[in-house]
């Protein structure tokens, strides 16, 4: 099966797991996925992932982080960047999610990395998706 928006797709996995209080999401996998998720986990909104590898393409489990009182440290999720609509920024005008309180996921020629990376880099790119 073929996905349009892989990375749509990965935050609605995410999302609907931690609606659902599940322990772990199961993503297909690939190499963007696993930076995001890598991302996710330095930020502290994901407990640990692991790649597994099968015959085919692979899968990506996301253990998801709760709170002392069940509530998932992702509040919400938001892909920013559509195929039909692509999204960028430049270096100085890195989009800000509630006011720093959230993360914002760019994919610059550095790499995969979160916006206060992109203006330590001094790059801009494609905005992603938003994490709070």
């Amino acid at each position: 099966m073929t996905l349009t928006d892989p990375i749509a797709d990965m935050l609605t996995r995410i999302r609907n797991a931690a609606m659902g209080r599940k322990k772990d999401a199961r993503i297909p996998s690939s190499r963007m996925k696993v930076e995001i998720a890598k991302i996710l986990k330095d930020e502290g909104y994901i407990r640990n992932f692991k790649v597994i590898d099968d015959s085919l393409q692979g899968f990506l489990n996301i253990t998801l982080k709760y709170t002392d009182d069940n509530q998932s440290v992702i509040t919400g999720l938001k892909r920013v960047s559509k195929p039909g609509c692509r999204i960028y920024c430049k270096a100085d005008s890195v989009p800000k999610v509630l006011d720093g309180l959230g993360i914002v996921i760019v994919s610059t020629s550095s790499g995969i990395v979160t916006g206060k990376k992109c203006l330590e880099l001094g790059v801009g790119g494609e905005v992603l998706c938003q994490i709070w």
